[in-house]
């Protein structure tokens, strides 16, 4: 027989987590304004929020948490994470920030300005939000694929050359100062993009000489797979691969709450000195000294052991056969998710769900509060309420697929509580045609609104 397929870890401590009624439950959304960022933690019950900083550390980063060197200047754990970052990703010049969009505020302060114009694969909402706050316009040039939820592109996170050229060719470097390659693409899935695509992106942007920027908060999954699913890399191990994704590109940012995992922290890696001195003038002003900007000292040890940690293949294929599992399971209730199932989280296509109400009632929002109400279980909206509205007509965004996404905190639930996700959801699909209406904004922020928005229901 052959031996099934086991996690390659222990639990060595547990925290207890408490279900609620259908009574309490539609109490605590209402209190919220219909929005889930406003539940308070211990109102949820398995919560697939965000993977970001929620995931279960290792014994090995706890210990390293009691030998974080927390000195101002010149801390050991800074250099040891620098080394680190080194080693893995090979670049010279490296700043901490306190998490992704923190690096992305240093960076892009340094690189972006007014009037640019920034192309990549379906910026996810903070990287759009601080590019258009700086009152420059994000470009998606995403393969068409990505945007239908049935085809099995292996590679859905792909950046279209044909599109790319086309931006490349109308603005030049003039007014483009970089392009962003999420990896893998989260907006469109948690879907990977290939190592052939990252290569030719890079190439052609040497050509118009625009520096390439990967947003790695997922880089080890992307990894994972352009091993398992691109022919020319499959004998080559995670780490060599990783070399090769980022030896095509100029730099990164890094959501560490990710990959990473820890629950805080993040960094920019970059090739180039006169960027990187540009960048420390805005990491000492947002974030604090080059030596831990944000991070406790502390904090930059368990993320110098949490990038080993990533890198191991059993790992990886633990973590993405769990999230697997999931998709598969509501593949088999019926339920239409994004295929293939990506990285870090499973996409419910809100769209097809509830396709007989209007596009106008935040269908993704709808999903997520009858997910909500059914079980506890806490997903996300990838909709329109997260596409914002346009800042020059400050209409709604409706993207082409509006998604639920669930995503799955790294070693923290068991397949047990993917099965309670799965019968929750074909609980709220069966009844899917009893829902005739949906939600309408009373309160947002001019950017970024779906994090404190409220809503009422209509």
């Amino acid at each position: 027989m052959k031996l099934p397929f086991a996690e390659p870890y222990k639990i060595k401590s547990v925290e207890t987590v408490q279900k609620s009624t259908l009574k309490q439950r539609t109490q605590w959304i209402k209190e919220a304004k219909y929005n889930l960022f406003n539940l308070k933690s211990s109102s949820v019950f398995i919560d697939l929020l965000t993977d970001s900083g929620t995931g279960a550390m290792s014994n090995n980063q706890w210990a390293a948490i009691m030998q974080g060197d927390e000195s101002y200047a010149g801390s050991s754990s800074f250099f040891e994470l620098k080394d680190r970052v080194k080693k893995i990703f090979g670049f010279e010049y490296f700043l901490p920030t306190h998490q992704g969009r923190a690096a992305e505020n240093v960076l892009f302060s340094a690189m972006i300005k007014e009037g640019d114009i920034v192309p990549g694969n379906a910026h996810f909402d903070t990287t759009k939000g601080h590019i258009e706050f700086r009152k420059a316009t994000a470009v998606d040039c995403t393969i068409d694929e990505a945007s239908d939820t049935s085809s099995l592109h292996p590679f859905k996170g792909n950046i279209d050359l044909k599109k790319l050229e086309k931006v490349l060719k109308e603005y030049g470097k003039e007014k483009i100062p970089v392009i962003i390659i999420t990896a893998t693409c989260n907006t469109a899935g948690g879907q990977p993009v290939s190592l052939e695509n990252i290569t030719a992106v890079h190439k052609l942007a040497w050509d118009y000489e625009i520096p390439v920027i990967i947003d790695a908060a997922r880089f080890a999954e992307n990894a994972y797979f352009i091993k398992q699913r691109e022919e020319k890399y499959k004998d080559f191990s995670i780490p060599e691969i990783v070399k090769k994704m980022f030896f095509n590109s100029d730099g990164m940012t890094m959501s560490a709450k990710k990959d990473g995992i820890v629950n805080i922290g993040g960094f920019i890696g970059l090739r180039n000195e006169e960027l990187y001195r540009k960048a420390t003038t805005f990491n000492i002003m947002f974030e604090g000294f080059i030596n831990y900007g944000g991070m406790a000292g502390r904090d930059m040890a368990a993320l110098a052991v949490g990038l080993n940690e990533v890198l191991d293949e059993q790992y990886l294929e633990s973590r993405i056969r769990q999230v697997d599992y999931l998709g598969q399971k509501l593949i088999s209730y019926g339920i239409p998710v994004q295929q293939p199932i990506g990285g870090h989280a499973v996409f419910v296509d809100a769209t097809e769900f509830y396709k007989h109400i209007d596009i106008n009632e935040f269908r993704a929002q709808i999903l997520a509060i009858e997910l909500y109400l059914e079980s506890g279980v806490r997903g996300v909206e990838i909709g329109a309420l997260l596409a914002d509205r346009d800042p020059i007509s400050r209409k709604n965004r409706f993207p082409k697929v509006e998604m639920l996404r669930l995503a799955i905190p790294r070693r923290v639930y068991t397949y047990n509580h993917m099965d309670y996700v799965a019968a929750a959801l074909k609980n709220v699909f069966d009844r899917r045609h009893d829902i005739k209406n949906g939600y309408q904004i009373i309160q947002e922020a001019p950017i970024m609104r779906h994090f404190t928005l409220e809503l009422r229901k209509i």
